[in-house]
């Protein structure tokens, strides 16, 4: 039979309805503990399946499970932050075409679950992870060495900016979001204006988006950058993404 997915969950609240699902699927390694500090349940490892990793994880634990990996997907239980942390270390080891991904958010609200029409429910959500095929998704970077699967954010703005050759800020924002844009060139880009009632909403899509502005925090997939830039860019990876979305197989 087909080798079982290796699944890695970051250190939160996850279900019991998430590990019955997911051992369902074919993950045999799964059991359910509750004794986690803080009382935070977590999937133990108890064959190679399974992985509890840290929050964001890095190369030190990504980096052997990936080893591993032969021609098995890869499912990320967990935030936005921890999907980029796990999308960065495929594009930093050349293997964005290698490996596909599906995910699992463990919250509510998912920016990245919105973008790519993905299921934040734990039972929809794992038949999609684990039962759909994987679709090409653009891959956004930026000049700081991250990746952007959700969104980025910045507020208070007041600089000038472009969209490709597009300018679409000269002044002050309220707030600046960037997504990936699943059906067009790579990103979306939406600039709240600083006038009265929110100001006027200008929404602009291509390959990067580019500012030039005072001082201000770059906040990458619900994670604020530790220092305040002057310059940002965001802009499509020349490789796509190989990210499990859509129908599971046989239905």
């Amino acid at each position: 039979g087909s080798r079982p997915t290796e699944v890695m969950s970051a250190d939160r609240s996850v279900t019991q309805e998430l590990a019955r699902r997911i051992h369902e699927r074919g993950a045999d390694g799964v059991r359910w503990w509750s004794t986690w500090p803080e009382h935070r349940p977590l999937l133990a490892l108890w064959s190679t399946d399974v992985r509890v990793v840290p929050s964001r994880p890095g190369n030190t634990e990504i980096d052997p499970l990936l080893a591993a990996l032969g021609d098995r997907r890869l499912v990320v239980v967990g935030t936005d932050a921890d999907l980029a942390a796990v999308v960065l270390r495929l594009l930093r080891t050349e293997r964005l075409a290698a490996v596909p991904v599906g995910f699992v958010p463990v919250t509510g609200e998912s920016a990245a679950a919105e973008v790519w029409g993905l299921p934040t429910g734990v039972g929809a959500a794992v038949d999609v992870a684990f039962g759909a095929e994987p679709d090409r998704a653009p891959l956004i970077r930026d000049d700081n060495g991250g990746v952007l699967v959700g969104v980025g954010t910045l507020r208070g703005v007041r600089g000038v900016g472009y969209c490709d050759d597009e300018r679409v800020l000269r002044g002050p924002a309220r707030s600046i979001s960037v997504s990936p844009d699943p059906a067009g060139a790579g990103l979306t880009v939406a600039v709240r204006g600083g006038g009265l009632f929110g100001g006027r909403l200008r929404v602009s899509a291509g390959r990067s988006f580019e500012l030039g502005c005072l001082p201000t925090f770059v906040v990458r997939d619900g994670v604020r950058f530790e220092r305040p830039v002057r310059r940002w860019t965001w802009y499509r990876h020349t490789e796509d993404l190989r990210l499990v979305r859509g129908l599971p197989t046989g239905l």
